[in-house]
């Protein structure tokens, strides 16, 4: 009787630090630094809308919310870190349509966006926008594309990287208008705007809270939108689907985190960035860059990103887009 009393004795003591270790790793708010990973240069749209985000989250936790900006490769080094990551709940992802959706069909990524990160619940959305220097003397998306014509292989666009939602509009362009224009990689939205607005490219598919401010000063000239319809903010420019009926490239941001993060951690940051999208002084903050806050539950984010992941992957083989 003892000698079983013992035995249980230490059998409980054995599950006490895995109990104590289970209900540390669902610690809410987590006891260590919350980090947000987003996969571009601060000063893009991702950036932007990831800050005005953070600081409303900091607020109602009680705990600050650090950016972290992780450039490089259209994005997948961020979403390879965190899939890889924290499973803790410390360690959120910003995470983007080219390195969930488009690019793991042809480039060689370290994750599947799919098995290895857990939908937390969609973020911002937004179309982007084709805009030109004011240099160039286009005015129109009819003179872009018959420039383009004109001088196959010497108009270029730029993007966020390869395989993001601005590579595959420009691709998408090039393949309905019959026309050649060259791909320009970057590693986020503010470098590329930097050398559009220096006059070393034609033409960038842009994030409206990037482009917005140099339209509205003249520097840049709006061509079209990406999205079906004419968002708010740009009443008067068209939508390259009102050219080119069926066009649609748009762009949107959500949030994830490590597959591994136990479900009542999904759970709960969840509720705390749906209430935060809610808020309408943050909701107003991304309309005035240009986004449209969709905040919505964790189911709805994972079948919308399985739904995305098999539209684009189609279009990737059927273009034959690779990342040259």
């Amino acid at each position: 009787m003892q000698r079983r009393s013992l035995i249980a004795a230490a059998a409980f003591a054995a599950t006490v630090p895995l109990a104590h270790s289970a209900a540390q790793a669902q610690d809410f708010p987590p006891k260590k630094p919350v980090t947000l990973v987003v996969g571009f240069a601060a000063g893009g749209s991702a950036d932007s809308a990831a800050r005005v985000i953070a600081k409303k989250l900091g607020e109602n936790i009680g705990q600050s919310v650090v950016v972290d900006n992780k450039p490089g490769a259209g994005g997948h080094l961020a979403h390879a870190q965190v899939a890889s990551g924290a499973a803790d709940g410390s360690v959120l992802l910003f995470g983007s349509i080219g390195p969930l959706t488009i690019a793991p069909h042809f480039m060689n990524v370290r994750y599947d966006p799919l098995k290895d990160l857990a939908p937390v619940t969609m973020g911002v959305s937004f179309p982007n926008v084709l805009v030109v220097p004011a240099s160039t003397g286009i005015k129109t998306l009819g003179e872009f594309v018959a420039r383009a014509k004109r001088e196959p292989g010497k108009l270029d666009f730029a993007s966020t990287g390869p395989g993001s939602a601005s590579h595959l509009a420009g691709e998408l362009l090039n393949d309905v208008a019959k026309i050649d224009t060259v791909h320009v990689p970057y590693k986020g939205g503010a470098p590329a705007l930097q050398d559009l607005l220096g006059e070393r490219l034609t033409s960038f598919y842009a994030a409206p809270p990037t482009a917005l401010p140099h339209i509205e000063s003249g520097k840049l000239i709006p061509l079209a939108t990406t999205g079906l319809t004419r968002p708010a903010y740009l009443p008067n420019v068209p939508t390259v689907a009102e050219m080119f009926p069926g066009f649609n490239a748009t762009n949107w941001y959500a949030f994830l985190a490590s597959a591994k993060t136990p479900k009542p951690l999904l759970d709960r940051w969840n509720q705390e960035l749906v209430k935060v999208l809610n808020t309408p002084e943050v909701r107003e903050s991304l309309l005035k860059h240009g986004q449209t806050a969709a905040p919505g539950t964790r189911d709805e984010l994972g079948k919308f990103i399985a739904a995305e992941h098999a539209k684009w992957g189609r279009i990737v083989r059927e273009r034959k887009i690779t990342a040259d």
